[in-house]
């Protein structure tokens, strides 16, 4: 997943706890099926997770909230797979069935991978180290009381994903060839710098991120690409290209500063060869997305993205999706998600 380490341990597997266990529900209420990751954010979504639980148990009294701690990847995906083919839509005063997931970008990415193209509503509940999807979307990125807010109060809205085909990572999950991404598919520089991080456990948090893009900067060389662009084929020496849906990668970055998640289109970033002293004096300006000012940067937006080349690396929210060539497709409107009310969102997160 994206933070240090897999989810859980698999020497042992958590125990399935509900703290809503005994509470009278009856067999029609509607059901809030929670699947956690414990060992994100280093263990913070395990010590949080009493206090979402019990914001949403109180907040909710007629609702049966079902909680799953996943001892790894794939059991996470077979609960979170479970609960949207079970899940009903609201009828009368029922709330519709929905999908929680709590962790870091993996858990968020696994989440929209099941609910996509469906209407079943999902909850987004922040607990890792970058939190880049919940950003990315106008979420509380470091509040998950507050994420579980936005469920409790159950306000929702359609949201753009990019599809992903190629020869994909088996994570034990289910071996197939299409993912569906909130946030970026990155390659070059921010790729490398991503698994790096992730496979370290030192420093801690959103430092991981600094360290493993200074190391990298010291080995890194221009990739030539091959990419086809909306039917148009560009050969392109780049430190890096990022495809981005929701805009943000590396706990903060902001790679594709206006992704807009309800245009319909990918947003592309291509930064061209700099020098490695220009590239750092760019680095400080990711963060804020002023970088894309720079002559050496390129913006585009399109529809699908086919990217190829010699050394690259594909990730996305978080994880790792495998070797080039992969197609990036853009998929309009296709997942529900909670959200802040309307006048809450401004800018790229507004409809």
């Amino acid at each position: 997943m994206t933070d240090a380490g897999p989810v859980g341990s698999p020497r042992r597997r958590p125990p399935r706890w509900s703290p809503a266990r005994g509470r009278p529900v009856t067999e029609d209420a509607a059901v809030l099926t929670l699947v956690v990751n414990p060992s994100a954010g280093l263990g913070r979504a395990r010590k949080l997770l009493p206090k979402v639980v019990t914001e949403l148990v109180t907040s909710l009294p007629g609702v049966d909230v079902r909680v799953h701690l996943a001892a790894n990847f794939a059991e996470a995906a077979a609960h979170c797979r479970r609960a949207v083919a079970a899940a009903r839509p609201g009828e009368g005063d029922r709330r519709p069935d929905a999908l929680l997931v709590m962790g870091g970008d993996g858990m968020m990415h696994l989440g929209a991978d099941a609910c996509a193209g469906t209407p079943v509503p999902l909850g987004l509940i922040p607990a890792g180290t970058g939190n880049d999807s919940c950003r990315g979307l106008g979420l509380p990125p470091a509040n998950p009381v507050a994420a579980a807010r936005l469920v409790v109060r159950g306000a929702t809205r359609r949201i753009d994903l990019a599809s992903v085909r190629g020869c994909l990572v088996d994570r034990g999950a289910t071996g197939k060839s299409l993912e569906h991404v909130v946030s970026v598919v990155s390659t070059g520089f921010d790729a490398l710098v991503n698994l790096r991080a992730n496979r370290t456990s030192f420093p801690r948090g959103r430092l991981r991120y600094a360290w493993s893009a200074t190391v990298q900067l010291a080995q890194f060389e221009p990739l030539p690409y091959r990419l086809v662009i909306d039917g148009e084929r560009r050969d392109v020496p780049a430190i890096l290209v990022a495809v981005g849906n929701a805009g943000y990668v590396g706990g903060g970055m902001a790679i594709c500063p206006d992704a807009d998640v309800t245009d319909g289109l990918l947003d592309l970033t291509i930064v061209h060869p700099v020098s490695r002293g220009t590239f750092i004096r760019l680095l400080p300006a990711l963060f804020t997305g002023a970088f894309v000012r720079d002559p050496a940067v390129e913006q585009l937006r399109a529809r699908e993205v086919v990217i190829d080349g010699d050394g690259l690396y594909g990730m996305a929210d978080g994880d790792e999706l495998g070797p080039v060539p992969l197609t990036v497709t853009a998929v309009p409107d296709a997942l529900t998600i909670f959200t802040p009310a309307p006048r809450a969102l401004s800018g790229r997160h507004r409809r």
